[in-house]
């Protein structure tokens, strides 16, 4: 099934959740921010909000320095 993620198709497995997508582009699920269609998703439900075709994810990480 077909997502977008950052501006890019993406091809995953149905039953993919969000934390599955953050772990398999190699991104710790508690350093990032998601947006899914429109709506920021909260750190601690990931695993429960599984993905649709057609679903815009975005992925924001956050990254310290000086």
């Amino acid at each position: 099934m077909d997502i977008i993620c950052n501006g890019e198709q993406k091809n995953i497995s149905p039953l993919t959740t969000l934390q599955d997508l953050a772990l398999t582009l190699g991104l710790n699920p508690r350093g990032i921010v998601a947006e899914l269609n429109g709506k920021i998703v909260e750190h601690g439900s990931f695993a429960e909000h599984t993905l649709r075709e057609g679903d815009r994810v975005e992925l924001i990480r956050f990254v310290g320095g000086g």
